[in-house]
């Protein structure tokens, strides 16, 4: 299963397939530092690589980095050997500021680090691999402040729009840049719409991702729309943005999630990283993965998955024992 009409052939699926998004065990496989693997596209394409050959996964993400595009509009960033990196400070904070931003090159900060990593993993990896990037309300954001831009919305939504139509034209040639190296997909990560209404997510959130969606999705390139943030209230404004594919975080039931969303969508989830594959025994965790699946076993269109991105440090054994659990129900 490499690239061609892959949306199909997990709808068509005998097995319940599985797509975790991971890539810290393979950058600790490797004995490399986060810095080094978010900084590096050779380390980063090598810890995918190295979860390729460990775990019976039916297709590898990419890094889950969600500074890298602030970053390259000027952002500052924060790193540290062994932790995921973060923005500091506010680069944007009113209609001058925000008129005034220029929107990146493809040169600019990581993003030509990121694009190599997606290359060698195309070229060197025998499994569909799935590209990472922000979503455009979480990277306005990232650039406007995570709190600031709630209030913003309402008090001064113009320039909020202003913001977001910048984001998303750089979003859209970041994607047709990642889709060019021949990877099978891209997992855009909205997080942060998660804290909106429904409607506000359609508004600030959905219309942006679809336009993402129209200039990159096709039959040999999908769009998968992460938002953990949403807990049921936006799974309407998700359908809404045209991703083939929508992958949701442990704050969702599930199965009413697989009841809203129509069948030929692929619907991704959503076991705990952190309560569940960092913090329970690989016994415990057996019994939640099995509990998930038996839930939703009358549904082709799901794919079991992590509900996010899993933190540095969980356990090797606790993933094997999600995709043991996973192998055991297919069998």
């Amino acid at each position: 299963m490499k690239n061609m009409k892959w949306l199909e052939q997990i709808l068509n699926s005998k097995k319940r397939l599985v797509i975790p998004v991971m890539t810290h065990p393979g950058i600790e496989g490797i004995r490399k530092t986060v810095k080094e693997a978010v900084t590096n596209g050779v380390v980063h394409f090598e810890a995918l690589k190295y979860q390729a050959e460990n775990f019976d996964i039916a297709a590898c993400t990419a890094m889950m980095d969600l500074t890298v595009e602030a970053e390259a509009f000027g952002a500052t960033v924060q790193f540290s050997e062994n932790e995921t990196p973060t923005i500091i400070g506010r680069l944007v904070s009113n209609e001058e500021s925000v008129k005034a931003l220029v929107i990146p090159r493809m040169d600019a900060g990581r993003i030509p680090e990121y694009l190599k990593a997606n290359q060698l993993a195309v070229e060197h990896i025998d499994k569909p691999i799935l590209s990472g990037c922000i979503g455009p309300y979480s990277l306005a954001g990232r650039l406007y402040d995570m709190s600031e831009i709630l209030i913003g919305i309402y008090i001064d939504p113009d320039t909020i729009h202003l913001l977001l139509e910048k984001c998303t034209q750089f979003l859209v040639e970041y994607c047709q840049n990642l889709k060019t190296r021949g990877t099978a997909g891209v997992i855009l990560a909205e997080p942060a719409a998660g804290l909106l209404s429904n409607e506000d997510s359609m508004k600030f959130s959905s219309q942006y991702v679809e336009q993402i969606v129209n200039a990159v999705q096709d039959d040999n390139f999908t769009v998968i729309l992460h938002n953990c943030g949403n807990s049921g209230q936006s799974t309407e404004a998700m359908i809404a943005s045209g991703a083939k594919a929508l992958h949701f975080g442990n704050e969702v039931n599930m199965v009413e999630v697989l009841e809203a969303c129509p069948q030929d969508i692929v619907v991704m989830g959503n076991l705990d990283p952190v309560s569940v594959f960092k913090q329970m025994t690989p016994d415990h965790i057996a019994i939640k993965t099995t509990e998930l699946l038996e839930q939703t076993k009358e549904y082709k269109n799901f794919v079991i998955s992590t509900g996010c991105d899993l933190p540095p440090h969980v356990p090797v054994e606790n993933i094997k024992a999600f995709l043991d659990a996973i192998e055991k129900f297919n069998n």
